[in-house]
């Protein structure tokens, strides 16, 4: 990564206090019951060229409920297969800033409806107080090529709706659990970790099984691949990143590729390594790995501060510029940036300061051993970002630390530093990395991205990149 290692260590280890007093922690759950939330609608304006629906919840049950837990679904039925929607909020009591909108596709589709539009809230909406609600929620949604819709067929439009009423045709969840409406027949919405999906298309897509013989096979380069030789962040200092030290085997049947960190406890016999695209053209859409993190050296005494990654990033133009961003798992094996034992971070960069350090970004923790072979998935729309381990959902991230601009895709294993110990005997860490696939502009499921990836295997397709360049 780019910052530097003192930058990154303030960073986490100030993160892992304030987590500890509950400032970074995931926000609380809400026991909301059936009918404990309600939700209004009338139809907006009447004109033609785009859907409005307009919204209210109100919470008519006796506890707070944090409106970040709630999601709001408007079925309708798209006038065509492949007619795509976009969404915007023109007005809302809670801010438009603090409204996510995505559009999904049903699983069994009706009559009268096969697409959702889902509304969620930021934590910067706030919670919603007992007999409160949200006030209006003027919302729109209009078909790509601005063709008017056809809205008649539409499950949850009331055409007949001109003012704010109860209507049950629109369903509200807390914590993916429905507390209000009725979907329709055979779509109940109570998957959480579901997250939604626009209309299945075959998005630009790049995929590397990493069948390579060497770092220096033609091919890496040729596939848009840099090993890392430059000098440089993050690391301990006189670190080296040594290409030499990617190699590439097989394991369960599977091209590897595998980056090995060596050190004998300074900074000059310390070599890292680091592998990521040439190309910054990687941006909303999904991003998945199959990585094996490791636990202990493959050879020599353990306790070195270790972190091994996957990762997209862009360049940081100026101190807290605001088009910066990053999106990270992390792996510490042996603790680190003030954590005692192993930890794997998922955090989401808005932007920073390196000097003096001062760092936005929203992040996850899960404090256990995730030593194995792991299945990674981030996806990212226009609204959240989310992270998958194993096909669990991992972490979600506010729509405050979307990206601005284009990222590279990025593989390294690096020191924060020896962990204290003073031993000057050799040792090396291995990360191995099955594949890597980039969905461009689409949000796979986990299970989707499993079955692209035995798609471009049972094709004998090693490496693919339709995705453009910027």
């Amino acid at each position: 990564m780019s910052r530097t290692t003192i930058g990154r260590t303030l960073t986490c280890a100030v993160a892992a206090v304030l987590g500890s007093v509950g400032l970074f922690a995931l926000p609380s759950t809400a026991d909301a019951a059936a009918g404990d939330l309600t939700v209004q609608y009338h139809t907006g304006s009447t004109g033609s060229d785009q859907a409005e629906p307009w919204l209210k919840v109100r919470n008519a049950g006796g506890s707070a409920v944090p409106l970040s837990s709630v999601k709001l679904r408007y079925y309708f039925k798209s006038d065509t297969a492949g007619t795509s929607y976009r969404f915007a909020c023109s007005w809302a009591v809670k801010g438009c800033a603090n409204i996510t909108g995505t559009f999904g596709t049903l699983e069994h589709p009706t009559s009268n409806a096969d697409r959702y539009l889902e509304i969620g809230f930021t934590s910067g909406a706030g919670s919603l107080a007992p007999g409160a609600d949200t006030g209006d929620l003027q919302l729109r949604f209009y078909r790509s090529d601005w063709q008017p819709p056809n809205q008649s067929d539409d499950y949850s439009f009331g055409a007949s709706q001109t003012s704010y009423a109860n209507w049950s045709k629109v369903t509200a969840q807390v914590d993916g659990g429905l507390v209000w409406g009725t979907a329709p027949e055979g779509n109940d919405p109570t998957d959480p970790t579901d997250p939604p999906t626009d209309p299945p298309a075959d998005g630009a897509t790049f995929f590397d099984d990493f069948n390579y013989s060497a770092y220096n096979d033609p091919r890496i380069s040729a596939n848009g691949w840099s090993v890392r030789s430059n000098s440089g962040g993050p690391g301990v200092p006189g670190a080296t990143w040594a290409p030499e030290n990617v190699t590439f085997s097989s394991s369960g049947g599977n091209s590897v590729m595998n980056l090995e960190t060596s050190t004998s406890g300074t900074g000059g016999s310390t070599k890292q390594t680091e592998v990521l695209t040439k190309a910054t053209k990687f941006k909303n859409g999904t991003y998945a790995a199959r990585v094996k993190f490791n636990d202990v050296p493959k050879s020599g005494p353990d306790g070195d501060h270790l972190v091994q990654t996957f990762f997209t990033i862009n360049d940081l133009k100026a101190p807290m510029a605001d088009d910066y961003s990053e999106y990270d798992f992390e792996y510490l094996p042996n603790g680190g940036w003030g954590e005692s034992s192993n930890i794997l971070y998922t955090t989401s960069w808005e932007t920073y300061n390196p000097d003096p350090w001062q760092a936005v970004n929203q992040h996850t923790e899960g404090r256990q051993s995730y030593a194995g072979w792991h299945d990674l998935v981030l996806t990212i729309n226009n609204s959240s970002i989310r992270y998958y381990i194993d096909g669990q959902l991992f972490g979600t991230h506010d729509a405050q630390y979307l990206p601005e601009r284009p990222m590279s895709i990025n593989f390294n294993q690096w020191l924060i530093d020896f962990g204290g110990q003073s031993s000057t005997s050799p040792r090396a860490y291995d990360e191995q990395v099955d594949y890597v696939l980039h969905v461009k502009d689409q949000v796979l499921t986990p299970a989707q991205v499993a079955d692209k990836v035995s798609a471009f295997r049972s094709a004998g397709t090693t490496f693919e990149d339709t995705v453009p360049g910027t």
